[in-house]
């Protein structure tokens, strides 16, 4: 989950480097660093702790002269965060630089070959093992030494590699860890993610798994694993600069929770056309769609709590057993899956590692794959038989919201294009169910537009210890990400749990001035729910509830109450999880935590 930037062209690299790495550090910011080649050597600055610490002790990279570079953000997995652990990683002779975005997995085994050759290891990361390895088989050709390094390693890699004596060039490599190729008239990058070169070039090349790309200030060369030459399409990146800055917003995600009217409308507008859902991005057959009989949704976190929405909506639409697995378990059970089985992938930057893994798995197993994420051309959307884009824009904040959000339209769309083909809806109440989508973006804005009532009740409730999410149906699954968005920011402990569990076990960890969030949009199930708020609250705790705005009778229960406008029960979880999004946000700040960089997170996970 780190962040990889490299920079070869006309202009000094260290102050490009440390840009693109600040675009970058929602990757991880456990610590940062920069390797520079100038004056036949190498100039290696990096340091524990936030970027900001790294650009003071550089002036914002200007006392590192030199237009080749690679730098690093880093999220610690082997090693805790220092100096010394921080890449760049420097091989014994100073010759050879090395960043690294993945986990090596037969570290250990080359690190004791390496030190019996006499190799001196510095830090505790598996990265260093590169460094050491790319000198070891150095044969005087750096491009032939990388591709033997990589038939030696185990594992995920996104890698820059510097060289001494390769004075006007670097090397990158990708397997299994996201990185793209930039290219501009004043030179060329390689970046994690797009945000980080966005300023200086719009068209990028997309790398495969195992393809290794040499870096000149006028010219990219990409080579498969066995050195063939390859011929790649640039890729033009239509994202406004604008969308991945804060805009006068104190934090991204505030800015991102105020953008989700406008991604939910970029997101569905399009995909509806008189009445009717059309998915023309959607290649599946109606027969296929018909001879389904079972759905698998797999993702990881929050996109795993859109899997849990959809499980509803999909039972109810199209009348097809559906079961939501998280990514990381999904492969190791052996799941049941035919010809007629569908798996359905969520992933906002499609390049989750669990996820990826969980895809190929269902793929060798004979599903067909269905993506639904955020990013263009990430390795979830070019290894899937069917990619839907939600169209959130850059989502830089760690805790998800637009994205969230836009994944739950994309799964309502499926559902209700699904139902159709199979006759489970007609034509009337199509035209209804889109109408009712087609609100969302302004019932949403009402309620971005109107935040105070939220953030007094953050300013009530920020020292609590405890706070506990409760629901049924779809609620239950909207709790769930309620909660997980208040104690990814806030480090308040909170769990969500279905609210008919309570006499189960859950209740006994009520007591006196616990707060409980209570969510009951549901009608079917509002009576259960009201008489689950009385069983907590009889119990001391105090109650926030919320509900449609013209649900009033839950005043005689609960101690504040969040009103939302009304919509469709179906798609209730769109706005519900705003006012969620909100109070979690205020409760964060009321609490002095860094609300877009909480602590031991990242906003990719790309490693297992």
């Amino acid at each position: 989950m780190c962040g990889i930037v490299g920079y070869v062209g006309k202009q000094q690299a260290a102050p490009l480097l440390l840009k693109g790495l600040a675009k970058l550090e929602y990757r991880g910011y456990d610590s940062a660093g920069v390797a520079v080649y100038h004056d036949k050597e190498i100039e290696v600055v990096k340091a524990k702790g936030r970027l900001k610490i790294l650009s003071e002790m550089t002036d914002g990279g200007k006392t590192i002269p030199g237009t080749i570079g690679i730098g690093h953000t880093r999220w610690a997995t082997h090693g805790e965060p220092s100096d010394v652990n921080s890449h760049p990683h420097l091989s014994n002779s100073g010759k050879f630089a090395v960043v690294h975005n993945g986990i090596i997995e037969n570290y250990m085994e080359l690190k004791k070959h390496l030190e019996n050759e006499g190799c001196v290891f510095l830090s505790e990361t598996d990265t260093e093992v590169i460094a050491h390895m790319v000198e070891h088989y150095y044969n005087g050709n750096l491009l032939d030494t990388v591709i033997e390094v990589m038939n030696h390693l185990e594992g995920s890699y996104a890698m820059g590699i510097l060289c001494v004596n390769n004075p006007n060039e670097f090397i990158a490599v990708k397997k299994d860890s996201p990185l793209i190729v930039g290219v501009s008239e004043d030179g060329n990058f390689v970046a994690s993610d797009i945000p980080a070169i966005l300023e200086h070039t719009r068209d990028i090349y997309l790398l495969e798994d195992n393809e290794v790309v040499v870096l000149r200030k006028d010219s990219v060369k990409i080579y498969n694993e066995y050195k063939e030459l390859m011929q790649k399409e640039l890729f033009h990146v239509n994202w406004d600069i604008s969308a991945a800055e804060k805009g006068g917003y104190e934090h991204f995600m505030f800015k991102e929770i105020m953008e989700q009217p406008n991604a939910v409308r970029d997101t569905i507008s399009p995909r509806i056309q008189d009445g009717k859902v059309v998915l023309d991005d959607l290649k599946l057959s109606d027969d296929y769609i018909k001879d389904l009989n079972r759905i698998y949704i797999v993702a990881c976190g929050s996109a795993y709590h859109v899997g849990m929405v959809a499980k509803y909506v999909f039972e109810d639409f199209v009348r097809i057993p559906v079961a939501v697995d998280l990514a990381s378990e999904f492969r190791y059970r052996n799941p049941l899956i035919d010809e007629h089985t569908l798996v359905i992938v969520i992933s906002q930057s499609g390049e989750t590692a669990d996820t990826l893994a969980a895809l190929r798995e269902a793929k060798k197993l004979g599903a067909k794959i269905l993506s639904i994420v955020n990013v263009v051309g990430s390795s979830i959307a070019r290894e899937s038989d069917h990619v839907m884009y939600t169209w959130a824009g850059p989502e830089i904040a760690v805790a998800t919201t637009k994205a969230y959000s836009t994944q739950l339209d994309v799964a309502y769309l499926i559902a209700l294009y699904f139902a159709k083909v199979r006759g489970q809806i007609d034509e009337e109440q199509m035209k209804y169910y889109c109408g009712e989508l087609q609100k969302l973006p302004e019932v949403i804005q009402k309620i971005v537009n109107h935040v105070d009532g939220l953030q007094y009740l953050a300013s009530q409730s920020f020292n609590a210890n405890n706070i506990f999410f409760l629901g049924r149906g779809i609620d239950y699954a909207v709790a769930l990400e309620g909660s997980l968005k208040l104690k990814e920011i806030s480090y308040i402990h909170s769990e969500a749990y279905a609210a008919g569990e309570l006499k189960h076990g859950t209740i006994s960890l009520i007591e006196d001035g616990t707060l409980v969030v209570a969510l009951a949009t549901q009608d079917n199930l509002f009576e259960k729910l009201v008489s689950n708020i009385k069983e907590v609250k009889a119990r001391g705790a105090k109650v926030i509830a919320l509900v449609f705005e013209d649900e009033k009778r839950i005043e005689e229960v609960a101690d504040h109450v969040i009103y939302i406008p009304r919509v469709e029960q179906k798609f209730a979880a769109s706005p519900a999880v705003v006012p969620l999004q909100i109070f979690a946000y205020y409760v964060s700040l009321q609490r002095g935590c860094d609300v877009d960089k909480p602590r031991n997170l990242a906003k990719s996970v790309t490693v297992e």
